[in-house]
């Protein structure tokens, strides 16, 4: 079975050619560029309708597109920003496994300070001390490694939850919305160490992503996600720590260059107090500075929510405006475009819906400089895959969490508090690469693939389970790796072991196992396509149909002369004939090798 791992050399040689290629093709509109009158009913098409759906959502398939085709425009686009005429979003809610303990919280900050509580008052994360024996600490050390590692597989089944809401929804620019929210009020579970309060923030962006901009910063303001994420524990009157002031300027209303690092020192101060209590958002009075405080300019005992009405008079409609375009449309809009798309939203009250339909109906979002002029991140390229390849669900193998991390984006995981890079960054000679690979896992799945949410990929998680089962004590398990025959390093490792009330990474083993118990598995299956009952369902008759019709189905932007040529002779060598009918008994898996191919293209990637 020929793969795109043997044309990879060829493929990263023309990669750059092919987007470049993409971007310039042939000037149609040209005139639009930068136009936000509406697009007329004339100008309407299944083309500028396939292109609404892939951007305001994951992409349509051929009865989607069609139904979407006979709207006019503004019906269109009002059936995707309000969703007038849009079914229900009958979804079902996160099935939680229930690993969530009311009495470790609050968590502490790390298992140095879990142990020091302990030691101090005798309890910790709900757990009492022993009174004598062995290991005293050991069961809240225990305690303390199971919450981390159950609230990262619980966060992972968050994650998978949502992608399948981004597959199924008949709303989906209530999903991509929230998908850009999470790029921007980026939080990640490395600090937030709660898959509760991912959730929970994730509940915000679908309720508020499309609606008053004001409410939503507030409402992630107060988010205990954000709050954790952010330091607001350490903020505090006469104290005060910076990193929120600093983030809600820089990166979620203003951007750089639009405040002083007096303006971040006098907003710090403004939010002290501001704390959270389990799930719920909490004012510690005694710990807010109420003194005056000026901020760009202005003066006054300020709260926080003060601060962000600073920030919202302030050019702040330009820095949103400009973000989601460039999400949203392509990476350079004009100083005059974002001026007039900073007029809409403020003239609408920062009302992101009046914003998102402005843009979706303008000339602009369909001019040549707009179509397929955006690399599609990670996440959109699965569930972009998915769903015009019309699978109902998100599949469990490949693993959507390891496929999009080993791609760049891991949901509830982004590497900064900028969030992820967007563009040209998500492409680059290994990443595509993974990208092929992902490709080729999905149209023909590893029969060697290990689920990772119930084998941890931890080599010192594995070696100490090997080696209790066979028999070894815990200070034999536990050794560093490489010691192993080292009588002396064995023997003081023993000995350290034997003065201490904990071993910590038996401590780390043991979580895994007690995570374990209580995390529900994520689905398994695989990906069930029906390729040969697309092609019979289409009617299609002969292979430069079905190459025509998949290549229409999934890509957005043309294919040139020579790839159509290819992927032809592809699927011919494939089926061993030009009789379609004489082939139906062993359709589907040249049609996965045609179908794999076609996602090997540089072009794929652009959406």
């Amino acid at each position: 079975m020929n793969t795109c791992r043997n044309l990879l050399i060829a493929v990263l040689a023309l990669a750059e050619v092919a987007f470049s290629s993409a971007l310039a093709k042939p000037v149609n509109h040209a005139e639009w560029s930068g136009d936000l009158d509406p697009i007329a009913q004339s100008e309407w098409s299944e083309q500028t309708a396939t292109h609404l759906l892939e951007r305001a959502g994951f992409g349509g398939t051929p009865a989607e597109i069609a139904e979407f085709a006979k709207l006019d425009p503004a019906a269109a686009v009002r059936r995707l920003v309000y969703f007038e005429g849009a079914p229900v979003a009958d979804l079902p809610d996160f099935d939680h496994s229930g690993v969530h303990d009311p009495g470790i919280e609050p968590f502490p900050a790390s298992r140095p300070a879990t142990t020091n509580l302990a030691s101090k008052s005798g309890e910790a994360l709900g757990i009492k001390v022993k009174a004598t024996g062995n290991r005293r600490l050991q069961p809240v050390v225990n305690k303390f490694f199971y919450w981390l590692r159950a609230s990262r597989l619980e966060t992972d089944r968050v994650a998978y939850w949502w992608a399948d809401r981004m597959l199924r929804t008949p709303r989906p620019l209530q999903e991509k919305m929230a998908l850009f929210w999470h790029g921007h009020f980026a939080v990640n579970e490395d600090k937030v160490r709660d898959y509760r309060k991912h959730l929970q923030l994730l509940g915000i962006f679908h309720e508020h992503g499309l609606g008053d901009f004001r409410e939503l910063l507030v409402a992630t303001a107060k988010s205990p996600a954000m709050l954790s994420f952010l330091d607001a524990g350490v903020n505090v009157k006469g104290a005060p720590n910076e990193n929120f002031a600093r983030e809600i300027m820089e990166l979620f209303t203003l951007g750089v260059g639009h405040y002083s690092e007096h303006d971040i020192r006098e907003a710090a101060r403004a939010f002290t107090g501001w704390n959270y209590k389990d799930l719920a958002f909490v004012v510690n009075e005694k710990e807010h500075d109420e003194g005056p405080k000026t901020v760009l300019g202005e003066t006054g005992n300020f709260s926080g929510e003060d601060i962000v009405d600073i920030l919202l008079s302030q050019p702040a409609d330009e820095f949103l405006a400009a973000k989601v375009y460039r999400y949203f449309v392509h990476d350079n809009p004009s100083p005059a475009l974002t001026k007039k798309l900073a007029k809409v939203l403020r003239d609408n009250g920062f009302k992101m819906a009046a914003l998102m339909e402005a843009i979706f109906l303008s000339r602009d979002f369909y001019s040549p400089e707009s179509v397929g002029a955006l690399i599609k991140s990670p996440v959109q390229l699965a569930v972009s895959t998915y769903r015009k390849l019309e699978l109902d669900r998100v599949p469990g193998v490949p693993d959507f969490n390891s496929a999009t991390s080993t791609l760049g984006q891991h949901l509830f995981n982004p590497p900064t508090v900028a969030g992820w890079a967007q563009g040209r960054a998500w492409i680059t000679p290994g990443l595509l690469i993974a990208r092929n690979n992902f490709a080729y896992d999905v149209m023909f799945p590893d029969i060697n693939f290990i689920p990772g949410d119930r084998y941890p990929d931890d080599h010192l998680i594995r070696s100490v389970s090997k080696r209790l089962a066979e028999g070894a004590n815990i200070s034999q398990a536990t050794k560093p790796p490489g010691v192993e025959d080292t009588a002396n390093m064995s023997m003081a490792n023993l000995m350290a072991d034997m003065d201490q009330d904990f071993n910590t990474r038996y401590g780390s083993y043991r979580g895994w196992q007690m995570a374990l118990e209580r995390v529900k598995p994520i689905p398994r299956h695989t990906a069930g396509f029906d390729l040969a009952g697309i092609v019979e369902r289409e009617r299609l008759s002969s292979i430069e149909a079905i190459v025509d019709h998949f290549l229409g189905r999934l890509m957005s932007v043309p294919a040139t002369k020579e790839q159509r040529g290819q992927l032809v002779a592809v699927l011919k060598g494939e089926l061993g004939t030009d009789d379609i009918e004489a082939a139906r008994t062993y359709l589907e898996d040249p049609l996965r090798v045609l179908v794999h191919r076609i996602m090997c293209l540089p072009e794929y990637q652009l959406g």
